[in-house]
């Protein structure tokens, strides 16, 4: 069995958005494969994907508003990968076993981001 390699044990918001990508990636992989269907698994693949690699460039910010700038964007493409989340489950190209397992990571992430460039936004101001 493989072992994940990219997770970050000490930070839980890297942790939780690079295993968030990881079924991203699958479900993705799943649309494609058995649903033919590429127009929006590519879209879900590109956000569901860029919220890890944002918090994960974020580390390395060049200052806590730039630090905070990436967490805004992580948290504008959470929002679009729960927008193409509906859009298949309303479509019907994922069903409500699937749909509900994934809505609560992405409602996780979310609340996440949206704590943490509260506090930022804070911090930032003084």
């Amino acid at each position: 069995m493989r072992t994940t390699i990219g997770i970050d044990g000490n930070d839980p918001l890297k942790g939780q958005s690079y295993r968030f990508a990881l079924r991203i990636v699958k479900l993705c992989r799943w649309l494609q494969e058995e649903c033919n269907e590429y127009i929006l698994s590519k879209q879900l693949l590109r956000s569901g994907t860029a919220i890890g690699a944002l918090v994960h460039e974020a580390e390395f910010a060049q200052s806590r508003s730039d630090f905070l700038n990436k967490l805004y964007i992580a948290l504008k493409e959470a929002n679009e990968t729960k927008y193409w989340l509906y859009l298949l489950y309303d479509s019907a190209l994922i069903n409500d076993k699937m749909f509900q397992s994934i809505h609560p990571d992405i409602q996780s992430l979310l609340k996440i981001l949206v704590s943490s460039t509260k506090t930022l936004k804070e911090q930032v101001k003084h």
